[in-house]
């Protein structure tokens, strides 16, 4: 494999980070993170607490300079759940900014600063980059990114260069990503959206990063009026950007100077979709992936996006659909299936954990994603839900909380929706819709029945939620996913 970074081998004086805390041209960052990288050389692991600035985004590229393995650290992970991340991937090194003090779980581990605001070696070009190890082989870890842990303890998915380096490369052909280009987000960076993509993805490229550190309507404008060509951004970044771009238009109008925004990590709703066109004149682009696969599918640069989609697989990614669990007496699924893929880009394993490698994975080699999906009449994929919590079995049906939160959002007086399965003593299941309303006074028994009809007139009447739960909002992790086993 070429090198993973190739533009840090023979560095320019062309803009490569920027962080609130700082920026570095690729000359500069070359020679940090190589003369760091020295000082980390053969290490087994490396964790870096990734809080979103230049010293971390600097730690976690000399550790892939290097190529030691990089154990990014959420800065907001609980007492319980760092000590279990530590214990499992037992890095000999962490790395943080001067000062920062780090918790306890930490403690025991050589400490090493990442210095950008004091030093910045050969910033005037006089001094080349301290050599660092050949390119290792690309089957070689780059990362050890935890998994979020919804159904136990979280997981260590292993991230191959070679599957960082495929993933990356075949995102540039679905969105015509070049070296031209500059990204704005303000995404954590322990996580494989704000990291692989979004910190890792411009420096393959040769472009470079603009860090928001938090996103708003004008300071994304101001990005982009400085020359940010591609967005990235989460559902709720999106929510609350429709809103300011609605309160301050010009904004908007800026932000429509952009080449592409892209949405992932969780389903734009149809409202926002329509929302962000109308401000900007630019169509939200959406993605698919996990941390265990990255990216599998992306609406492409060339095509319109289509609403309620996550585009078409990547070059060299199979995404097939198998059959769902059937039971006595369930009628057909109508095109839904349990979503299973390959490709290049998969992970390598969980760390240390075989067993549950292996029942990750179909008996023909396939990674069970856990997803449902259906195919659109135009080959697109999308998706339903999440077979744990999305599939639900009432009266005889498998139906996808997905379609009916869809159309739930189709309707004026709704906010936010998550929709949930709940046991039943007839129907097996009954489904519940927890509805943010609009308007909070409005939300009565009248607005209920009204929402539980829209539905079934959209959809079918065995869709028709069988309860509604007006909720002040919805719970979400980290990342801006709904987590339904609260709800």
């Amino acid at each position: 494999m070429s090198a993973l970074l190739p533009a840090l081998a023979d560095p320019t004086d062309e803009p490569a980070l920027r962080f609130p805390d700082g920026a570095v041209t690729y000359r500069e960052l070359a020679a940090l993170a190589s003369d760091l990288g020295v000082r980390i050389a053969g290490r087994s692991r490396v964790a870096v607490w990734a809080t979103p600035t230049l010293a971390a985004a600097t730690g976690i590229t000399a550790g892939l300079l290097a190529g030691v393995p990089v154990v990014p650290v959420n800065p907001k992970a609980g007492e319980r759940e760092l000590a279990h991340i530590v214990a499992s991937s037992a890095p000999e090194v962490v790395l943080a900014a001067p000062g920062v003090e780090l918790p306890a779980a930490l403690a025991g581990l050589v400490r090493i600063d990442v210095d950008v605001a004091g030093r910045v070696p050969g910033a005037a070009g006089t001094t080349r980059p301290v050599p660092v190890p050949e390119e290792p082989p690309a089957k070689d870890p780059a990362l050890v990114v935890y998994t979020s842990g919804t159904t136990g303890p979280p997981k260590g998915a292993v991230l191959s260069r070679g599957a960082i380096a495929a993933d990356l490369d075949a995102l540039a052909d679905a969105w015509a990503w070049t070296g031209a280009d500059r990204l704005a987000h303000a995404l954590p960076i322990f996580h494989v959206h704000g990291l692989v993509l979004g910190t890792i993805g411009p420096l393959r490229r040769g472009g470079s990063l603009h860090h928001l550190g938090a996103i708003d309507g004008q300071r994304l404008a101001v990005a982009v009026a400085e020359g940010a060509t591609m967005v990235f951004g989460v559902p709720t970044h999106y929510h609350r950007l429709a809103a300011d771009f609605e309160a301050d238009p010009d904004a908007g109008r800026t932000v429509g100077r952009a080449r592409l925004l892209i949405s992932g990590s969780a389903a734009l709703t149809a409202v926002d979709h329509a929302r962000i066109e109308k401000a900007t004149g630019l169509a939200v682009r959406e993605r698919y992936g996990l941390t265990e696969t990255l990216i599998l599918t992306a609406a492409r640069a060339d095509e319109e996006p289509e609403v309620g989609t996550v585009g078409r697989p990547l070059a060299d990614t199979e995404v097939r659909l198998a059959p769902l669990p059937a039971a006595d007496g369930e009628q057909p699924d109508e095109g839904l299936g349990a979503v299973e893929v390959r490709g290049p880009q998969l992970f390598s394993g969980y760390l240390d954990l075989p067993e549950a490698t292996a029942a990750a994975r179909t008996a023909d080699g396939w990674f069970r994603t856990g997803d449902i999906g259906r195919w659109t009449e135009s080959g697109l994929l999308a998706l339903v839900g999440r077979q744990a919590t999305d599939l639900i079995k009432s009266g005889g049906y498998k139906i996808g909380a997905g379609e009916i939160e869809n159309a739930l959002l189709e309707h004026a007086a709704v906010a936010e929706v998550a929709v949930v399965g709940v046991p039943d003593p007839d129907l097996g299941e009954r489904i519940v819709a927890h509805v943010v309303p609009t308007d909070r006074a409005a939300a009565d028994d009248d607005l209920a029945r009204g929402l539980v009809d829209h539905v079934a007139a959209l959809l079918a009447p065995h869709k028709r939620p069988r309860e509604v739960r007006f909720v002040e909002s919805l719970p979400r992790n980290a990342m801006g996913k709904v987590q339904k086993k609260l709800l």
